[in-house]
């Protein structure tokens, strides 16, 4: 039997996906799966047949290589030090034919690089592979075989698998310019990554706000480039942050990852997002003048300027790069390059001239073919991000498809190699859930269910064509990600779900209970590694279901307790402890009396928490208040990102769900009825937004006191809805009946947090009215949100 793999063999130097030689008498995995025991195992294999018994595992084992075979010798050292860390055994590498693991070389044509067979049995395990990194893929798979962490001994299932994977780019990008990540902790990462067969690390090492690569020939790149000051928010500059990785500690980085089985493609971006870079060597911009190295987030107008100096200077940085990177790809960049100052500066226009160019996206591709051609001589590949489509794509050129899959659909389809990495799909720094407790990130929620569920293959590619689909990649954009903990809480484990769509065969039906019971052991290894795993997916959530005025007023009240995803038990305490394993199991809505408080957690079936527990108060203050993350825009725009106070803040700090364009909230639900005080609670966060073209759609209120107002309002969906006059998005709120009026402090003068309260005026409202507050304050300075909203009997 020959095991199913989609897709042509890949050419460049990546692997190709070979066939692999199956023994005979083994079982499709689609077709055994329902028949034989949960194994394990994530990514699913292509080949599985459940054996008899197991392999005990103890202190003394073997792990035995051919002799003078150093790859070899090498995963088994990684298998061995992997499995003393997470059982604490004490196993011992030796060369020959003979130990409890045995590693050993496929005959040539037995298959790709990355294809590997593993046989357990009672009497021992074999490994066998053509090449180094099916080695390290079957010892990766018998480390999860291995179960989850523990102490000792352990019983490996017996089994027989024969396995390669589907797609040859199986990667993830962690963006360190945004925010500079700590070497130990992308190290971690890329343990993480190598459990579940991950073989591509994309950095994105320059932008706006940070050049993360020591250039020898262009020192100030990082000695002004590097760093920048973070955002003010009224009082002053924030503080200064930053930092580099010299070229000796990427290598140590690429040799790191090599052992891992892991390519670490590097970004430099051009022309566009080179902020950075302009602020160390202005006479590479366009238009003159010094920026400062950017604190804002989004597109900027600093484009490089690709003259006769420019593309000099950058073949020169490739160089270096090259000398770190053996890398065959190599990512330039070039998304959302706004072309304003191209258009404006005569030295461009004249050379567009010259060239015989006629519009700016054309110059934009010239450059892409000039530095395709420089990267092919040196043997490498240009890589970028989709909008070098746009003006016309050089014959050099891979494409990454950020922008959904229509750019990846459009390069295949004319013959050009394809990375697809989908927003928001693939966008780990999305959020995970709507909970009140998450970590900042952009507020389109892709849960761990969703990027299981997305398929890398897109329709619209010709069949003829599906070869020119090299894989799927994660991005973990770092505008909101500052700390190490947070890019592994939006890294983790999500990426155990898309490696399951880029290694398994598409063949095999999704079924998402399975692979949650094979996931949850691997996220109990990678916390006992030290990587800091989301429980979003397992995180319990509570919902009160009577509405809002009801529930003020009812001597019971009906709470309904859920997870996003179906594994676990769900259970819960009604005494303020947290619940253990031994805790009421949740089954139907609890029927509590006010005051009462709920915690609960998610637990495996082995009875091992799955989940934080976390706490829901049923008291009245508790109906009383409405968190920020229970406010929903205003009419006319749509929460798009969760911000923390400030630029530089750490992981367990408050966070907010704003619209950028509107600052305004709304209560949609305010029990008025119940309420004769308010409290409103108020944050002022930096506006730190690179809006280029869509600076016009932010909303500015008109302010009637020197630092504008924050304008209480009740039914202004119904009053925003009547109003067809644009003139009036100057009115705070038009035909609204308004609550409440406070004027805003002087931000210089007053804390980063503060409140406002007022006795409301009784005008008959109805419960569950949507009462709206709005801030007229300039649009020049700092932005405010409302942290929450405590409605007072």
């Amino acid at each position: 039997m020959v095991a199913r793999l989609d897709g042509k063999a890949r050419r460049h130097g990546w692997q190709r996906r070979a066939a692999v030689v199956v023994a005979a008498g083994l079982v499709a995995a689609a077709s055994s799966a329902a028949a034989a025991p949960v194994l394990p195992l994530v990514p699913w294999p292509a080949q599985v047949a459940p054996g008899k018994g197991g392999l005990l595992l103890a202190d003394g084992a073997t792990l035995a290589v051919p002799v003078g075979d150093a790859a070899a010798k090498a995963v088994a050292t990684l298998l061995a030090a992997r499995l003393a860390a997470q059982r604490g055994l004490s196993l011992r590498v030796v060369e020959g034919d003979s130990g409890t693991v045995r590693f050993a070389r496929a005959a040539a044509g037995k298959g790709g690089d990355e294809a590997y067979a593993l046989t357990v049995t009672p009497g021992g395990a074999v490994i066998t592979a053509a090449g180094d990194h099916g080695l390290l893929y079957g010892a990766m798979s018998l480390e999860q075989l291995a179960g989850a962490p523990g102490k000792g001994m352990v019983r490996v299932p017996a089994v027989t698998l024969s396995d390669a994977p589907r797609f040859a780019w199986r990667g993830l990008m962690i963006d360190t310019a945004r925010h500079f990540q700590p070497l130990d902790s992308i190290r971690a990462v890329i343990d993480g990554m190598v459990a579940v067969k991950l073989n591509v690390l994309h950095l994105h090492l320059t932008d706006d706000q940070g050049w993360r690569f020591e250039v020898k020939k262009y020192p100030r790149l990082t000695q002004v480039g590097a760093w920048r000051t973070e955002p003010e928010t009224g009082q002053g500059p924030g503080p200064r942050s930053g930092g580099f990785y010299t070229q000796d500690e990427l290598r140590a980085l690429v040799a790191y990852a090599a052992a891992r089985g892991i390519t670490i493609v590097p970004e430099i971006d051009l022309p566009g997002h080179a902020q950075a870079l302009v602020a160390a060597y202005p006479d590479l911009g366009v238009l003159g003048g010094t920026p400062p190295v950017s604190g804002d987030w989004g597109v900027n107008p600093y484009l490089f300027n690709p003259g006769p100096q420019g593309m000099a200077f950058v073949k020169d940085v490739l160089d270096e790069l090259m000398a770190v990177f053996p890398s065959t790809y190599i990512h330039l960049g070039g998304d959302e390059a706004v072309k304003d100052q191209w258009e404006r500066a005569a030295q461009v226009q004249a050379q567009m001239r010259d060239l015989g160019i006629k519009t700016e996206n054309g110059l934009q591709s010239w450059m892409i073919d000039q530095l395709g051609g420089y990267l092919a001589q040196h043997g490498r590949r240009l890589i970028g991000w989709d909008e070098i489509l746009e003006g016309g794509l050089p014959p050099s050129a891979s494409v990454m498809s950020w922008r959904g899959e229509a750019g990846a659909v459009d390069a295949a389809n004319a013959g050009h190699d394809v990375v697809l990495s989908p927003a928001p799909n693939l966008y780990l720094d999305n959020l995970q859930s709507d909970r009140g407790d998450a970590p900042p990130g952009r507020i389109a929620i892709q849960t761990l269910e969703a990027v299981y569920r997305y398929d890398p293959m897109p329709k619209g590619i010709g069949a003829d064509k599906a070869g020119h689909v090299l894989g799927a990649q994660a991005n973990a954009w770092a505008e909101y990600l500052v700390t190490p903990w947070q890019v592994q809480h939006k890294i983790f484990p999500r990426i155990g779900a898309l490696a399951e769509s880029v290694w398994s065969d598409p063949a095999r039906p999704k079924d998402y209970k399975d692979f949650l019971a094979r996931l949850d052991p691997q996220m109990r290894r990678w916390r006992a590694g030290g990587l800091e795993v989301a429980d979003s997916a397992l995180a319990v959530d509570f919902k009160i279901a009577q509405p809002r005025g009801v529930a003020l007023d009812a001597r019971r009240l009906t709470v309904v307790l859920a997870t996003q995803a179906p594994y676990g038990t769900i259970r819960y305490t009604l005494d303020g402890k947290a619940p253990t394993a031994r805790s009421r199991i949740y089954a139907t809505p609890l029927q509590v009396a006010p005051g009462t408080v709920i915690t609960a957690a998610d637990f495996a079936p082995d009875g091992v928490a799955l989940s934080t527990p976390r706490r829901f108060d049923v008291t009245r203050d508790a109906l009383l208040t409405t968190a920020n993350s229970a406010l929903s825009a205003c009419p006319r725009g749509a929460l798009g990102l969760r911000v923390p106070l400030n630029a530089d803040a750490t992981a367990n700090g408050p966070a907010y769900n704003v619209n950028i364009f509107d600052a305004c909230m709304a209560d949609d639900h305010a029990p008025l009825a119940h309420a004769k005080a308010i409290t409103v609670e108020v944050a002022r966060l930096p506006r730190n937004y690179g809006l280029a073209h869509d600076q016009h759609a932010v909303i500015q209120r008109y302010a009637t006191s020197p630092f504008g107002e924050l304008v209480v309002s009740a039914g202004c969906r119904a009053a925003e809805k009547a109003a067809d006059d644009r003139a009036k998005e100057h009115d705070p709120m038009p035909g609204a009946k308004v609550l409440a009026t406070w004027p805003l402090p002087d931000p210089a003068k007053t804390p980063q947090r503060f409140s406002f309260s007022a006795t409301l005026p009784q005008l008959g409202l109805p419960d569950e009215s949507d009462v709206c507050f709005q801030f007229t304050a300039s649009t020049a300075g700092p932005f405010y949100t409302v942290e929450q909203v405590k409605w007072g009997q």
